[in-house]
């Protein structure tokens, strides 16, 4: 399937969101709010709960379906302090030893005014300077679109899987054509040029594995035991080995030899 197409079903309607797979695949969540900074923001969702029931830390990008939950969650796009949310679950995960599940749905950050004058790209960087060295597992699924800063500051995982209909690049292919074109009506090529198709990333190494959804009720009943399985790998591994992958896997990124 090109890579356009790929990326309208990412956006379909419809689709499952973050709270979907939460109420699915994790029991007993309890929602936390806040940044204990500046305010609680609703694109992102996050708190502990039990996968097979074992405790573990979870973090959602959330767009809402209807008009006024997509509204209210800002479609998915977060400020600042989301990412500081996220983060703060984050470092309680690493204090009790619970490993962090994200899942990641986001056309990208917001770029308002607002969120620029709190500390946007702060927010982002710390996010990623302090995921590489948590010392607890982390594994990100994109479930939806990914881009930009806004998906990777979630996804910097010891492993990322996607389900087979997600995409993950570092901008729109809209703001792409726009910069490289001057011509947004270049979509298609820009989709194209992007590699954003999870079995681009997957030969790339950019993501470790390829979720079929073709069967939702397949799905709910398999991954919970799947990610669970790699769970239970990676605590196997030192904290100082486990950070070491994660940190050594994004350094082969980008690197070829001939």
């Amino acid at each position: 399937m090109e890579a356009y197409k790929k990326l309208q079903l990412a956006r379909k309607s419809g689709r499952p969101t973050g709270l979907d797979f939460i109420e699915h695949v994790v029991t007993d969540f309890f929602e936390m709010h806040g940044d204990r900074r500046f305010a609680d923001d609703p694109a992102i969702v996050a708190g502990v709960g039990r996968l097979c029931g074992k405790p573990v830390t979870v973090i959602a990008q959330e767009k809402g379906h209807t008009m006024k939950e997509r509204t209210t969650r800002n479609f998915g796009s977060a400020h600042p302090e989301g990412y500081r949310k996220a983060l703060r679950q984050m470092e309680l995960a690493e204090k009790f030893g619970r490993p962090v599940l994200c899942f990641v749905d986001t056309s990208g950050a917001f770029c308002g005014t607002g969120a620029e004058e709190r500390g946007q790209g702060e927010a982002i960087a710390e996010n990623l300077s302090e995921m590489m060295t948590l010392k607890t597992p982390i594994l990100s699924v994109f479930i939806g679109e990914g881009g930009s800063g806004g998906a990777l500051a979630l996804a910097v995982a010891n492993e990322v899987w996607m389900l087979e209909n997600a995409v993950y690049s570092v901008i729109s292919p809209e703001g792409c054509a726009s910069i490289l074109w001057k011509d947004s009506s270049k979509v298609r090529e820009a989709s194209d040029s992007l590699h954003m198709r999870p079995e681009d990333l997957l030969q790339l190494g950019i993501i470790e594995r390829i979720l079929p959804e073709g069967d939702l009720e397949a799905l709910w009943h398999t991954l919970p035991m799947e990610l669970d399985k790699k769970f239970t790998q990676l605590k196997e591994l030192p904290c100082t080995e486990l950070c070491e992958a994660r940190y050594q896997r994004f350094r082969k990124m980008g690197v070829y030899g001939e």
